[in-house]
Order: C-alpha cells, then structure tokens, then sequence
C-alpha cells in the first residue's frame, strides 16, 4: 500500500527525532568539543540509525514525487551529511547561527552601492565573511582586521599557504592579540 500524503504519525516521529536531537544537544552545551562528541555518539548514534532505518522502511511505500516522498528522498540522500555532528563536537544542528550572523549583512545590501559590480560584491562578501568569522571566535573584528592588513601585506602566501594558520582567528597568537 502506498502512502500518498503526510498522517499524523509520519509527523510525529520525524518531529520526535529532530525535537530528541535538539533535546538532547541542548544537555551538551557545557561540554568541551571531545566531550560533546562523545555524548552524541553515545547519546544519539543509535537514535539517528533509527530514524534512518525508519525512512528506508518507508521509502517503498511513499509516492516519490509527494512531499514525504521527496522529503524521504531527500533525508536519504544526504544521509553522511545528516549525520556529520556526529563526527564533530563543534557541529551544530542546525545553520541558525549562520542565518543570524548574515542577516544583517542582507538587510544591507541594497544600501551598497559599491557592489554594483561581481567584483564588489565578492570583496563585500569576503570582507564580510571575515569579520562574522571573528566574531564567532570572539575577537574584536576592528583588531582582527587590522592584524590582517599587517601582517599579510607582505606575506607570500601563494608559495606558502601554511602561513594562513597563522592568521587564522582561532591560532592562540591571534586569540591574544586581537580580543
């Protein structure tokens, strides 16, 4: 028997997995990065293969081109992607972090007439992307950019890329100088 829409208990088991995920990472918050991921691997490994289990069983009995349908297809494709905050303590669950961090960047972006151009609006995003990326390492941006400007004015990162480590917002130097 095919599955043609959504019931009420399609609904309640996938929202009972992603609310569990969240529930659980919530507990994890103090945790240092190795604890955190530890925790989900003990926590919530065996919980993910369920779900996952859960979706291949159900993917033969939904029309694929429903929404549950492309939904199921979807989870199932990008399934090592789902997954991957299992791997990593400093994974997030979801990409609301980044969402915040750009939202004013897309509120403005009418206002920059200098991004008239793709060469414009590259540098504007990278600009951008560097002083979000400070912020989420918790230094001054202004500090940041200004050791930038610097300190790679005269580097040769071309020949040596292992420079960029360097600079990087996390590299304990960086962390000191830039707060």
């Amino acid at each position: 028997m095919l599955i043609r829409e959504l019931t009420a208990e399609h609904i309640y088991l996938a929202c009972g997995y992603t609310d569990m995920r969240k529930s659980i990472d919530k507990g994890l918050a103090g945790l240092t990065k190795e604890e955190r991921e530890e925790q989900r691997l003990r926590l919530e490994k065996e919980k993910i293969e369920a779900y996952f289990a859960w979706l291949q069983d159900i993917e033969l009995k939904v029309l694929p081109k429903s929404k549950l349908g492309k939904a199921v297809q979807y989870s199932l494709s990008h399934k090592e992607a789902l997954q991957a905050f299992l791997k990593s303590g400093n994974a997030a669950l979801s990409n609301n972090i980044c969402e915040r961090a750009i939202r004013n960047f897309t509120i403005g972006r009418k206002n920059w007439l200098f991004s008239d151009s793709p060469k414009g609006a590259k540098a504007s995003a990278a600009v951008y992307s560097i002083i979000e990326t400070a912020n989420a390492n918790g230094l001054n941006p202004f500090q940041y950019l200004k050791y930038l400007f610097e300190h790679l004015t005269n580097a040769d990162i071309q020949r040596h890329p292992e420079h960029l480590d360097d600079v990087l917002p996390w590299n304990e130097t960086i962390q000191q100088n830039c707060k």
